[in-house]
């Protein structure tokens, strides 16, 4: 027995690591695109049989062969046509009843035709599937990819056929201890290919990475990147925004790369004017047009300036948690109502939590001029001491900065939430934030810190704040600890001259359940708990934006208790069904004064 427990032990431990995604590709909605949503046939497989075979080892003949029986007397114990189906974009715990709480293995597979065009290149696009897939294409694996909120793809290019193909997906949404995020979520883990999926079709050599934007410390200059792909990267490029009046030629190097910085009179973007403008950039056979905007962005000592003037974020938090229906939001139109939401609640920052959201939503924050924290979910007891842990960490993190770096809206990138302080903790996040640095220099980087409370007062001084822009603190008192009343005499003292965002207060309640400002789950003691929390806040001098959490109710399974939570957290000011709890005008009327002041 001991001989095979070790025996199954090195087999575990020494599986060969797949190959991995490719470079992303950005802003697809502008390629050239064949969409692979709707509805896909699966086998849910919670023992992994089409992985593994009884001796736990990859089993070569597994369900990625999407194999027929060739006779009526052939042994094939699978059948992708004649079992469920599920829809993608879409997560499997709301779609079926016996998948709500599960957390496993599912197999999707889509069939679809295709004929490639000459001269061309193809790829195919995952916006995000949770939490760990591996990707085939006619029984061929393409590669693997970890991570639940940021896309990924694989290059087909001569593995497509003429007519019938077939894309299966083997994705596991268990949750592990070295992963990131790590067992342990304030947050439903939705299953599934969550975001959608398109084939995307490039010239032989294409555009596949810019970066452009105000140059740091000028207004009047924009600076950048573009990163050719392909057998022919040496070439002239043209940047021009039309409605600017601005033509740019710059030609990339024997690697396909060019930098530039050019003068450029720009009106810039705010969440008061949004104004966006189209840029187009052209090589030899590819063109593309993104709309960006352009906007200054600094701290000076403890204000966040904006365009040059300061400004406070007047902020929600929001989970990915789609309005109405329940499940993972994906959809253009959920984003808007989403943020509708918090534009009418007065908002003009909004802290996308915990992890990258779908980049509809990004983009709709760049049309309706909302600030966006976005961030990744290295939360609460990552594995600091775990390379790979770390590797996965960067890995997201990169994903999300390159999708994301042209989004005006995009004004914090945070690297972590709530994490415990620790010697290894400040290592891994210091790498991080080093990593973020490079990659972006355009923007404020941030983290949710830890607070020190002593007696009534709150000190911010977690060490971790030496290396932020901007300092994120989460703070429930009122809700975890002490009364609504006791709030308004805690005082607030920095090590940092450097501004502070509360990125998280506030308290449950249940939609229609009234009570007096006591009584708990109540709109009542949610109401009294943000009234005395916006009577504190007041009066903390370097305070320059909160988010309270949250804007909408969301599932969760750390919250079971009967006919309140029902596994939804309640602490949302609108609940799962669209309705404004009190809390929302109480919140709403404060950030009205704050506009009028």
């Amino acid at each position: 027995m001991k001989r095979i427990l070790t025996m199954l032990l090195f087999t575990l431990t020494t599986l060969p690591i797949q190959p991995q995604s490719a470079p992303l590709i950005i802003n697809v909605d502008n390629r050239n695109t064949t969409s692979l949503n709707g509805s896909w046939q699966i086998i849910i497989d919670p023992y992994e049989n089409g992985y593994y075979n009884y001796r736990y080892q990859p089993n070569p003949n597994g369900y990625f062969r999407n194999q027929k029986p060739a006779t009526k007397s052939d042994l094939v114990e699978y059948d992708f046509d004649t079992g469920p189906t599920l829809q993608v974009p879409g997560d499997w715990n709301t779609q079926r009843k016996d998948l709500f709480f599960y957390e496993g293995t599912v197999w999707y597979k889509r069939d679809f035709e295709y004929r490639p065009k000459p001269n061309t290149r193809q790829f195919v696009y995952f916006g995000a599937v949770n939490y760990r897939s591996q990707a085939y294409l006619n029984g061929e694996l393409l590669g693997e990819h970890e991570g639940g909120f940021t896309p990924f793809l694989y290059e087909v290019t001569g593995k497509l056929h003429e007519e019938a193909n077939f894309l299966i997906l083997k994705v596991d949404n268990t949750r592990r201890r070295e992963a990131v995020p790590t067992v342990n979520t304030d947050w439903w883990n939705y299953g599934g290919i969550t975001r959608r999926v398109l084939l995307v079709e490039v010239p032989e050599t294409f555009i596949r990475d810019y970066f452009i934007q105000l140059k740091p410390g000028t207004a009047d200059t924009l600076a950048g990147w573009v990163q050719l792909d392909g057998p022919a990267p040496a070439q002239q490029v043209t940047i021009e925004i039309p409605l600017a009046g601005i033509r740019q030629t710059v030609r990339t190097d024997k690697n396909g790369y060019a930098g530039f910085s050019f003068p450029a009179n720009l009106m810039v973007w705010s969440p008061e004017h949004p104004e966006l403008y189209d840029v187009h950039i052209r090589a030899a056979n590819d063109r593309l047009i993104d709309r960006i905007g352009f906007r200054t962005l600094e701290t000076r000592d403890s204000k966040i300036l904006l365009n040059g003037r300061s400004l406070f974020l007047r902020g929600i938090s929001i989970h990915e948690e789609a309005p109405f229906r329940g499940g993972r939001a994906f959809s253009r139109e959920e984003a808007r109502t989403l943020l509708g939401w918090a534009k009418e609640l007065g908002c003009n920052f909004v802290r996308l939590a915990h992890y990258p959201h779908n980049e509809q939503m990004l983009r709709m924050a760049d049309e309706m001029g909302l600030l966006v924290w976005a961030e990744i979910p290295v939360y609460w007891t990552i594995l600091w001491d775990n390379p790979r842990t770390f590797d996965n960490a960067s890995h997201q993190l990169q994903q999300m900065v390159t999708r994301d770096k042209n989004r005006a809206a995009v004004v914090i990138w945070s690297v972590a939430n709530e994490t415990p302080r620790g010697q290894a903790r400040l290592a891994f996040l210091n790498k991080l934030i080093d990593q973020t640095r490079r990659q972006d220099p355009t923007r404020l980087i941030s983290a949710a810190t830890e607070l020190e409370y002593a007696g009534d007062t709150l000190i911010v001084n977690d060490p971790l704040g030496q290396y932020l822009d901007v300092i994120g603190a989460n703070e429930y008192y009122g809700w975890y600890g002490g009364k609504p009343e006791e709030i308004p005499r805690l005082r607030w003292k920095s090590e940092y001259d450097k501004p502070l965002v509360i990125s998280e207060f506030g308290g449950g309640a249940l939609y229609g359940f009234h009570g007096d400002s006591q009584t708990r789950w109540s709109e009542e003691y949610q109401e009294n708990l943000y009234q005395h929390q916006i009577a504190m806040l007041r009066k903390v001098p370097f305070l320059r934006g909160i988010s309270p959490w949250i804007l909408m109710d969301f599932r969760s399974p750390r919250r079971p208790l009967p006919k309140i939570q029902d596994y939804w957290n309640r602490k949302g000011l609108i609940s799962n069904r669209g309705e404004k709890k009190k809390a929302f005008y109480m919140l709403q009327a404060f950030y009205r004064q704050l506009q009028n002041e």
